[in-house]
């Protein structure tokens, strides 16, 4: 029998935004199938806690985005194992520096493959299931998909390809399923740090003066999701009205 429960899928959902957004959403009384790429143990950890908190209520998956094959694997386990599928959150990020002249075809390959190839095929593969639970997608893009960061054109490239994505499908799946993206801006610094100077660098450009919350991004996807029913093909600038700023 399908779930009682709305499902969603949240890729990249084991650690930093992608377990913010998995807890959130649980909270608000969604099944979920939880995706890692690398971090099984944070993975695991984390259905374990939702676990304890309302029995049968996850679903651990393992994949490399960047395997084509994987994609539809994920949907179809998913479906296979709750019946059904209201929401999909491409939350999986890459994000590396690409200087310009030293940029190799491999590196694009990751950065566009995670952020905006994967998004797309996992969309394709989810949307038949959306249709029929009228449900809503929600990929998480960047500030700098607009506007761009140095040293990172490759990034910025692809998350504006996700940009792009998030508005076309829009259009190619209403009425029935809901299409937008959240665009973050200073939430949590890189996992291998940024020096101090760097930090009160961007603050200082960000008209609240100071970082956002993994959980305000957990709510801004869960109205997406669950609240935001008129509203398809935006993008919500969640940064603190850092893009204000020359």
């Amino acid at each position: 029998m399908p779930s009682s429960h709305p499902v969603a899928l949240v890729t990249g959902s084991a650690r930093r935004l992608g377990a913010a957004i998995a807890r959130g959403l649980h909270a608000a009384g969604y099944d979920l199938a939880l995706h890692c790429h690398g971090s099984r143990v944070e993975r695991d950890a984390l259905a374990a806690e939702l676990e304890g908190m309302r029995a049968g209520s996850t679903l651990a998956l393992q994949a490399d985005l960047a395997e084509f094959d994987r994609l539809p694997e994920l949907v179809a386990a998913t479906v296979g194992r709750f019946g059904r599928l209201d929401a999909l959150v491409n939350n999986a990020s890459a994000f590396f520096p690409t200087p310009l002249g030293e940029v190799t075809p491999a590196q694009w390959d990751v950065l566009f493959g995670v952020n905006a190839r994967a998004p797309f095929f996992l969309s394709q593969a989810a949307a038949p299931h959306l249709r029929a639970a009228r449900g809503a997608i929600v990929n998480l893009a960047d500030i700098h998909g607009e506007r761009p960061l140095r040293g990172h054109a490759v990034y910025g490239m692809g998350k504006a390809a996700l940009l792009h994505l998030t508005r076309a499908l829009a259009l190619e799946l209403a009425p029935d399923v809901r299409v937008n993206a959240v665009a973050p801006g200073a939430i949590l610094w890189p996992d291998a740090g940024k020096p101090e100077a760097a930090k009160a660098a961007v603050l200082a450009r960000t008209p609240l003066g100071r970082t956002g919350t993994p959980q305000e991004v957990a709510e801004a996807v869960r109205w997406l999701l669950a609240d935001a029913t008129y509203t398809t093909g935006q993008v919500l600038r969640l940064d603190g009205g850092r893009m204000l700023q020359d």
